[in-house]
């Protein structure tokens, strides 16, 4: 059976969405699923979701490819890039990491993001315990004290740039040495600007970068590259605490139709 996968974050995986089993469970009715099942004329895909809540650009790449390599007749993938802020690191074995060997980082992972993250959980008890078990977890395998040492030392907005097209190119250029059909998307345009300046515009390497991207191979919602979840707020689409719902994800499908099916359905 023809497989399409999927990678990406939480805005791929379905938290919150109607049929939503505590971020465990990719969702049916996300933008992904949805693609997916349109493709009938090659009998029913079968749906392979690699994302997971929380990820960054660098995991997102990390095991969209993993979904590759141990997926035989792959028929295409998408993928929904995320926020740069956003790392993925191999730490020290522990049972609480993924694999017992991959974590990814947030800036809310730190003293002072773990308040903001705290607040804006407010309105969704199922949330806030699945945060507070995500804290002790990263306590104990020592993650956390990591998390503030690199967003206290190391952070900064031109290396994560770097990271997230680094993966974006590299997930790219895979899938074409393997003829697998892709499509990217996006859910926030920061991958890509800073208000109204383009990242390419401010620094020379950060141009010849960008020119390695295959931005023809891209759905976007908007002006200057916008971004699902951006497309989503500025349509007033119902939220949950963090997420648009399953109306914005069932006409994000319509949008995205005419170019799925031009790069991955051979229409």
């Amino acid at each position: 059976m023809t497989k399409i996968i999927a990678g990406g974050c939480s805005f791929t995986l379905g938290n919150e969405l109607s049929d939503d089993i505590d971020g465990k469970t990719p969702s049916k009715n996300t933008w992904a699923y949805g693609l997916a099942q349109t493709k009938a004329q090659y009998g029913e895909p079968e749906y392979v979701c690699a994302a997971r809540g929380g990820l960054g650009n660098e995991a997102i790449a990390r095991r969209t490819f993993r979904a590759i390599i141990q997926n035989p007749d792959v028929r295409g993938v998408v993928v929904m890039w995320s926020f740069t802020s956003r790392y993925d690191w191999a730490m020290p074995r522990h049972k609480f990491l993924e694999d017992k060997r991959w974590t990814s980082i947030s800036p809310w992972d730190t003293e002072d993001g773990n308040l903001e993250a705290i607040k804006t959980m407010q309105g969704s008890e199922t949330q806030q315990e699945h945060w507070k078990t995500r804290q002790n977890n990263m306590e104990e395998s020592g993650v956390r004290p990591f998390a503030e040492a690199i967003y206290k030392h190391a952070a900064n907005q031109y290396h994560e740039i770097y990271l997230s097209w680094k993966s974006i190119i590299w997930l790219q250029n895979l899938m074409e040495k393997k003829n697998i059909p892709f499509m990217f998307t996006l859910a926030d345009n920061s991958l890509f600007f800073e208000d109204h300046t383009h990242h390419r515009e401010t620094d020379p390497f950060f141009d010849e970068l960008f020119r390695e991207i295959d931005i023809t191979k891209w759905f976007t919602f908007g002006e200057r590259m916008m971004g699902f979840n951006q497309w989503a707020m500025m349509n007033d689409y119902p939220r949950g605490t963090t997420h648009p719902l399953d109306e914005s994800h069932k006409d994000a499908v319509k949008l995205m139709m005419p170019t799925f099916n031009k790069l991955i359905g051979g229409e």
